[in-house]
């Protein structure tokens, strides 16, 4: 019998590609995932990777039996899940997934009214752009910008998150809006809603800042560095930082919070996701907007 730990390797480098790619799925170094393909070789007598240089591609053999793998791989993952759903205690480790922009204003204020509540249970917050896997349960929760569309997962709207635009008075004051610089996300977030607003109203201006957080975009607005679209519960209020254009509409984003359905019903799951969601209720900041939460559950 093979080493389940050899195929789950193998697994993760027929997805990924690569051994640093599988090597960052796993959490382990590409030397380990390169150890364990080579035992399952050993083990069952057949070569899956042919490896040239630094290049690595799967055999025939290898290509036949990774779909196999993955099945396996998912089958676990699901066995893992329906045990952690069966659970009833409250304790344990629970991951959350969120934007920076949200990993503070959100989890912070949940971590520490769950840990007054439920001493047993602890919280990972994983806050990143990045959309961590709840099928490999890399995150048991995650809080998204936009809906999934895809997966068995049950996703509650908690509200809305209001952008405009803001900038340091002192910059508005010395420099005439035909000449305003901007503050912007990376190229890969074009398509997010409070992004694609900022490019509109640009309208082929230069960027003066491409950022990857919100964090930095405030701070560079504040001192002068051009104009940023910011949510309203980081800017309002901040000093000499204000609305630039206050004729302009604001932009709304919705805010999900997102469980796989296999895990919804476990315990510790249940009550972090009910404490985001009172956070969310109470607002999470100055200036946010609040929508009625609506459910949805998305089958494959």
């Amino acid at each position: 019998m093979a080493d389940w730990e050899n195929l789950r390797h193998f697994a993760a480098l027929a997805q990924c590609g690569s051994l640093a790619a599988a090597a960052r799925l796993l959490g382990v170094e590409h030397a380990t995932v390169a150890r364990r393909i080579a035992a399952l070789e050993r083990e069952i007598k057949v070569k899956l990777v042919d490896r040239r240089g630094r290049r690595l591609s799967l055999t025939a053999a290898g290509a036949q039996i990774a779909p196999l793998v993955g099945r396996m791989q998912r089958d676990t993952e699901a066995i893992e899940r329906a045990a952690i759903g069966a659970r009833g205690d409250l304790s344990g480790v629970v991951t959350v997934s969120a934007p920076p922009v949200l990993a503070a204003a959100m989890l912070a204020p949940a971590i520490v009214a769950l840990g007054r509540r439920h001493p047993g249970l602890t919280l990972r917050v994983i806050g990143e752009s990045r959309r961590a896997s709840l099928d490999r349960r890399e995150a048991d929760i995650a809080v998204r910008l936009s809906r999934p569309t895809e997966g068995d997962l049950t996703v509650v709207k908690l509200g809305e998150m209001v952008f405009r635009l803001y900038a340091s008075s002192a910059y508005l004051a010395a420099t005439d809006p035909n000449d305003w610089r901007f503050i912007g996300y990376d190229k890969d977030m074009e398509a997010a809603p409070h992004q694609a607003a900022l490019l509109r109203f640009m309208a082929g201006r230069a960027f003066a800042l491409r950022a990857s957080t919100a964090d930095m975009q405030l701070a560079a607005a504040r001192i002068g560095g051009g104009v940023a679209m910011l949510p309203d519960f980081m800017a309002a209020g901040i000093d000499g930082l204000v609305p630039a254009a206050p004729n302009q509409s604001p932009v709304a984003q919705g805010i999900w919070l997102v469980v796989h359905s296999d895990m919804k019903t476990a315990a510790p799951i249940r009550a972090v996701a009910q404490e985001l969601r009172q956070q969310m209720a109470g607002g999470i900041g100055r200036g946010s907007a609040k929508a009625k939460p609506s459910r949805g559950k998305i089958k494959r």
